[in-house]
């Protein structure tokens, strides 16, 4: 019986630890006209001993199939993410489309979908935002048209981000224009952090008002829980 207590308090320790732990994803991309695109997200957690790094430094658009082509490199702990496992991915418009579709799907066989996406977005901490923009048409006249379009879709999205999550900083904006040639490059910088225990919960929440039956997903892994279970009953 001694040996049975120690157990179970070990296991509810070990679960109190994971349920408060705080997971903290740092989001950094820069784009250029030239398709030399960079992203790269960390997560980690406990001050940083757990640490785990995805590297895109090539993203690109195939003109023939319209298809986005993606070289991607991860790595656990800390170190050069080129040093960890490398692949590449190419997203077709109909895999793209697929997963627009997906959504819909899991939104529609969820009561309430909207409120729990809600719930968990309010315990999100936003930590950073800076996004600075160059933008240039080689026209001032449209050049100032679009610098007033990007000042809208970025003060929007902000105001949407504020009502939704908790700003622990002063997001930090700019629009540089360019009146007598052509560029475009943008540079967004965000860290945020949640905890597991809240995710957990999310993910309880969405098993629980699921309706409707088996869905339908189309694309990987959401398609695994589409598949018919194959064996015979007895």
């Amino acid at each position: 019986m001694i040996w049975t207590s120690i157990i179970v308090a070990i296991i509810l320790i070990l679960l109190i630890v994971v349920l408060v732990t705080r997971i903290t994803i740092q989001f950094y991309f820069h784009h250029q006209i030239d398709n030399d695109d960079q992203m790269t997200v960390k997560l980690s957690a406990w001050f940083g001993l757990l640490r785990y790094t995805i590297d895109v430094p090539l993203i690109s658009v195939d003109t023939d199939t319209a298809s986005i082509h993606v070289e991607e490199k991860t790595k656990m702990g800390a170190g050069d993410p080129s040093q960890g496992k490398k692949k590449e991915k190419d997203f077709s418009p109909k895999e793209i489309w697929q997963s627009f579709q997906d959504t819909y799907e899991l939104v529609r066989h969820v009561v309430g979908m909207h409120e729990i996406v809600r719930r968990m977005l309010a315990r999100i901490e936003v930590k950073q935002l800076e996004w600075h923009s160059n933008i240039g048409l080689g026209d001032a006249a449209h050049t100032g048209m679009i610098v007033g379009v990007g000042w809208s879709i970025k003060g929007g999205m902000v105001g949407i981000l504020s009502d939704y999550t908790v700003f622990k900083a002063h997001p930090v904006l700019s629009i540089t224009p360019y009146f007598q040639q052509a560029v475009s490059q943008t540079l967004i910088k965000c860290m945020f952090r949640f905890r597991i225990g809240h995710a957990m919960l999310a993910g309880i929440r969405i098993v629980k008002y699921w309706k409707g039956g088996r869905p339908t997903f189309k694309t990987r892994p959401l398609s695994v829980l589409s598949k018919e279970d194959k064996h015979e009953s007895m």
